[in-house]
């Protein structure tokens, strides 16, 4: 695991040397670096959107019984690709008396929360566009902000069903918001940082999901829950409702804005996932038994990004069965559910870490 650390942190290292000299100055190198990471970034997520919209056809398509797309590119593949193109060449509308600014705005304001939030994850051993030592604060702060744009479009696009929609969705997202933090904060104390590459480096001797007694599990099982709602996925999209709001705070939206407020939602789901991969699963770090040394010597073989990757994979996964399992809640069903039954398990779990990190009660300490 040191040799993966050592590799990556000196590329970076000789990278970083190598634009200094090239620039002659090294606030010149930072900028290109970062312009760089922005660019591979975008690139990412352009990637990561067209991949999970395929996966989620098919997974909701084999729940179903049916294939799901087929005609476009072997086996469907290029579904998405089609798709993209539609949504780029369609004509984008503005409602007469919207707030022209703010309409245009929101579908922005959406996204770049989610985009910054990428900035924060550890992909792999020194694989982070920004290192931070509160990152984990960081990041539920800055993907706060998406809520924003979402009240914002609802209001601005002057459709009484997209407001109605809208305050649905702030409603949900700020309530579920406060059990996702809680849950994360459980397990903030056992490790002891906010960092998440050290949150990795932490569990070297067991991942927090059951090395934490009892808490880690409870933690995953809220934040899993509490997550699915902030993204404004089924069982908890009556932000959307379109049996009865038509479209909801989205109704007014076509070509490019609606596909930011769809890209978004995907990025999320990826983010919330690579958050509790990170925290309750060890990130890019291997799968060890103890006393199986062999064993481990093969899970090491598998780079650190490969490990990341597909726990990241196994949760979307969940989040998308979620969706194609479980009908609608109603609204009042949804809010009944966080404040009387999930946020008092949050306040609880957040008690029990507290004694368990002072009596000391750690597996594999």
């Amino acid at each position: 695991m040191e040799s993966y650390i050592y590799r990556t942190d000196k590329l970076i290292l000789d990278l970083t040397e190598w634009l200094t000299e090239a620039t002659g100055s090294a606030f010149a190198a930072e900028v290109v670096k970062m312009s760089i990471a922005a660019a591979v970034l975008s690139a990412f997520v352009g990637l990561l959107a067209m991949i999970l919209i395929y996966i989620e056809r098919k997974v909701a398509g084999h729940m179903q019984q049916r294939v799901g797309p087929m005609r476009v590119g072997p086996h469907g593949i290029l579904q998405t690709v089609a798709d993209s193109i539609k949504l780029v060449a369609k004509e984008g509308l503005t409602p007469k008396n919207a707030d022209a600014f703010i309409f245009n705005l929101a579908p922005l304001l959406v996204f770049a929360s989610s985009f910054a939030c990428l900035s924060f994850i550890p992909f792999s051993p020194g694989m982070t566009i920004v290192s931070f030592n509160v990152g984990l604060l960081f990041i539920l702060g800055i993907a706060s902000v998406g809520v924003l744009g979402i009240l914002a479009g609802g209001w601005a696009s002057n459709n009484k069903w997209s407001v109605l929609g809208a305050m649905r969705s702030g409603a949900q997202i700020i309530s579920y918001e406060l059990s996702a933090t809680l849950a994360l904060l459980a397990i903030v104390p056992f490790f002891g940082t906010l960092d998440f590459q050290e949150i990795v480096l932490s569990q070297q001797k067991g991942w927090w999901i059951w090395r934490a007694p009892g808490v880690g599990l409870l933690g995953f099982l809220i934040y899993t829950i509490a997550s699915t709602a902030e993204c404004n996925r089924t069982p908890f999209d009556i932000a959307e409702g379109e049996s009865e709001l038509t479209g909801g705070f989205h109704t007014e939206y076509s070509a490019m804005k609606f596909a930011m407020f769809f890209l978004a939602e995907f990025i999320n789901i990826f983010i919330v996932s690579a958050i509790s991969a990170t925290v309750f699963f060890g990130g890019w770090m291997p799968f060890h038994i103890e006393g199986l040394d062999t064993l481990n010597r093969v899970f090491d073989l598998l780079p650190p990004i490969v490990w990341f990757f597909g726990k990241v994979a196994c949760l979307v996964f969940v989040v998308m069965w979620f969706r194609w399992t479980f009908p609608r809640l109603r609204v009042d069903q949804l809010m009944h559910f966080e404040w009387k039954y999930l946020m008092p398990l949050s306040l609880i779990n957040l008690a029990l870490a507290a004694i368990a990190v002072s009596a000391g009660l750690y597996f594999f300490n």
